[in-house]
């Protein structure tokens, strides 16, 4: 099931399947690590649900929720 990364719930994993956007929001999300197939696991969000801390590659990373609405991803069950 494919689900944007700013709906995934605390503790939610999946893996990336694709990232929208286009321009420098897109490169820059490319080089903090946001690329396809690589594991996403929700950390935190804050009190009103932005930003939020994933897990990827073994690192933690803040993301904006406009910027996680980029981030389309395979739901592990």
């Amino acid at each position: 099931m494919l689900k944007n990364l700013s709906k995934f719930k605390i503790g939610e994993s999946g893996i990336i399947k694709n990232v929208l956007g286009e321009g420098k929001l897109r490169r820059r999300l490319f080089d903090m690590g946001v690329t396809t197939g690589a594991k996403v696991t929700l950390i935190k969000k804050a009190p009103l649900g932005d930003p939020i801390e994933v897990n990827i590659r073994g690192y933690e990373l803040t993301l904006r929720k406009s910027e996680a609405c980029l981030v389309e991803m395979e739901v592990e069950e």
